[in-house]
Formats: C-alpha cells, structure tokens, sequence
C-alpha cells in the first residue's frame, strides 16, 4: 500500500478557487436536490428553493456546495442519469453564475460528473470512490478536477477493520491514479454511515487518525446520521450537537473537510475547534 507522499493539509485548488485546508477546517455544505434524502429530502429539489438555500448556506459560512440529485440513504431508490442529471443540471447551471465558493457534485456517475463539470461544478464526490461507474476515474482525470473519493462496501464485514479501510482507499486511489487523476487532486472518506455497522462507525471515528496517515486530505461526513441517531437516541432534527461533537473529534485526529447540513453552528463549531488544536503559544505548560 504506497502511500502519498504529498502533505495533506495542503490547500486544493478547485477551478479558481482555493480551499484553505492548510489553515483551518474547510466547511462543505449539503444541497440535497432530491424528493428522499434522510434529512431534507422535497425540502430544496426545486430550482429556486434550491438556489436560495445555496445562498443561505454560503452567507452562513460554507466553504463549498455540495449537490446531491440522488439519494444514498439506506434503502434508497435509484435514479437514471437522465433523471439526476434533470435534478442537477439547471441548479448547478445557477449557482455557478450566483455564488462564490467552489460547486462539489455529489454522484456515482460519470456522465452526470461530466455535465455537472461543464455547467459550472468544480469538484467530483463520489461515494462509491470510482467502483460503480468503470467511467468515472477516466471521465474524472480528463476533467482535472478535485475527487473525494469515499470508503463503501456492500457488507458491513471485516477481518481487520482499519486495515481493510485503509487498502481500500487505496485501491480507490490507485484506479483513479492509472486514469490518470493527479495525486494533488485526490481527497479521501472514511465513509462513516456507509459499509459499517453503528459500532464500526464508532471504531472509525475514535482511528480516524489511520486515514488521515495514508497522506491525502481527509473529508469527514457525520452531519445528522444514525451514527449520532443511534448513539443519542434522536431524530434526524435533533441531532445537531451530536453532529458537532463529531466534527471537533476529526478536526483533531486531522480530518481538513467536513460535510454538514448546519452550516451556521457547524462553522462555529469548527474555529473553535481550529483554534484549540492550532493553538502553539502561551509559555510553559
């Protein structure tokens, strides 16, 4: 397993934009454009709704978009290209044209990465880290964009849990690098929520150290899931100070991204956090 020789707390350069990951935790936030996600699903899947909250979720401090036009909540119902690319398009389309932070498209589809790139969008998410679609990593290296590649698996099943993450981001790594994806290009996920059961979750969050040594900056995504569900025993709208307690722990084991639905506290919750680990001076402890 070769690791990157790169640093991970470099900034990435998306289009004309530069994300400041070597300064302090960039925030992502979530744009679901679609009728069934967990949290927000119908809340913003049309085109004004959409763009709107685009705008709020940038005056409340995220650092990047993230659009979503399918779910990937357990049990989710798949959709064609030609429907996501429906869902997307347009809003991406606007956005590029009315807000100033970076556009991430959120998809396991290579068209839709590509159509999304040619409207506007800046980086490529893909949950599935380049497995699902033998497209992507070409379609991803030709466009010469950031990628976050997230860890997934069918089966929640492990002989060795961290071990079998950390190869498996670098498999995902490694496909995209024969595509020819530059190294600087290349952003890792735990993929908290997917692949894992409630105490996998956990194990990961509480080693998330391990990925952050593979040498690629780190994208952390808990915002309001059953990891926190689960653990506090609330509803998806109520799960905002379990979010945030998620985020200050992978700030400080080295995550430079998060991706979160509540912009505003989270971001609070990040500079304090920044500050925290930042922190060099002071005089003897």
């Amino acid at each position: 397993m070769t690791q990157s020789t790169l640093n991970p707390f470099r900034p990435i350069q998306a289009g004309a934009y530069t994300l400041p990951t070597d300064r302090r935790t960039v925030v992502m936030g979530i744009l679901n454009i679609t009728p069934d996600s967990f949290s927000d699903g119908g809340k913003f899947n049309r085109l004004e709704q959409a763009v709107n909250r685009a705008r709020q979720l940038v005056a409340d401090g995220a650092d990047i978009i993230d659009v979503g036009g399918e779910s990937t909540r357990p049990g989710y119902i798949p959709v064609s290209p030609e429907e996501e690319l429906r869902r997307v398009i347009p809003v991406i389309r606007e956005l590029s044209q009315t807000i100033d932070v970076p556009i991430s498209i959120d998809t396991t589809k290579a068209v839709v990465a590509r159509r999304a790139v040619e409207a506007g969008a800046h980086v490529i998410n893909d949950v599935w880290g380049f497995k699902k679609d033998p497209d992507m990593a070409r379609t991803a290296a030709e466009l010469d964009v950031p990628v976050i590649l997230m860890h997934n698996r069918e089966m929640a099943r492990y002989d060795s849990l961290m071990d079998e993450i950390c190869r498996d981001l670098m498999e995902c790594v490694a496909s995209a690098r024969r595509a020819g994806v530059k190294e600087e290009r290349i952003i890792l996920d735990p993929g908290i929520g997917f692949g894992k059961t409630h105490e996998q979750n956990l194990t990961v969050m509480n080693h998330l150290e391990r990925i952050v040594e593979l040498g690629y900056p780190v994208l952390l995504g808990t915002s309001r899931k059953s990891l926190v569900g689960r653990t506090l025993d609330l509803p998806v709208e109520e799960r905002v100070e379990g979010t945030g307690a998620t985020v200050t722990l992978g700030i400080a084991k080295g995550c430079r991204i998060v991706r979160v639905h509540d912009v505003k506290e989270m971001v609070r919750v990040c500079r304090m956090t920044d500050a925290m680990v930042n922190a060099s001076g002071g005089g003897e402890l």
